[in-house]
């Protein structure tokens, strides 16, 4: 698998490093070529990413602060692309979002460089917390100001606790998509979750 396989990619640098897509995607993609290779994440130095992409150190140090932060942007060119949302209601919002999530996890069982990736990621405190930080934490908080704008809207009860809330709407799919590698995932399954779950946590009529 490489990044041109998984379509294109905005890949957006840190504050004040020089931008230039063409030597971006040939690093990203020189750290995925190493993958694929079976190189471990733990082996992937520097200058054997450099060497292999046809720069110096210098130039990925220009754009990364480090390892993790190579990889974190690896990862993230891989991955589908986070979907731009609808803002029809939070229904739609919330649909889309579990779609992305879905598709991801397609992606995840049909790539086994992906899958291994992600294995070697886990076991790397310091790659993990970052993916973390600047990848899962984001999308979370996404999903999770989705919610608050239903309530603002009455599309959601106001005593709902939002983040428990996001929970129960990320949880099937995610159980799904990695607890459980032999779980279909169909479309329309994320049209199911939302409605099912929006059928206890809608507001309830007034008499």
């Amino acid at each position: 698998m490489t990044l041109a396989d998984s379509g294109p990619r905005s890949i957006t640098p840190a504050r004040g490093r020089p931008r230039s897509e063409a030597v971006e995607f040939a690093i990203l993609e020189g750290v995925m070529k190493l993958l694929e290779d079976g190189v471990p994440l733990a082996e992937l130095s520097i200058e054997r990413i450099a060497r292999t992409a046809g720069v110096g150190k210098a130039t990925i140090y220009r754009r990364w602060n480090g390892k993790e932060e190579l990889f974190v942007d690896v990862m993230r060119a891989a991955e589908p692309p986070d979907p731009e949302l609808p803002g029809t209601s939070m229904r739609d919002d919330l649909v889309v979002l579990l779609e992305s999530l879905r598709q991801r996890g397609l992606m995840n069982r049909s790539s086994a460089i992906l899958h291994n990736v992600y294995a070697q990621m886990k076991s790397s405190p310091r790659i993990w917390n970052a993916y973390h930080t600047n990848v899962v934490n984001p999308r979370r908080e996404l999903g999770k100001e989705v919610l608050r704008r239903g309530q603002r809207n009455g599309e959601l009860r106001a005593d709902i606790d939002v983040d428990l809330a996001n929970d129960m709407f990320t949880g099937p799919m995610l159980l799904r998509a990695i607890l459980r590698p032999d779980a279909e995932l169909p479309e329309g399954l994320a049209e199911q979750i939302v409605d099912e779950v929006l059928a206890g946590l809608g507001p309830v009529p007034s008499p």
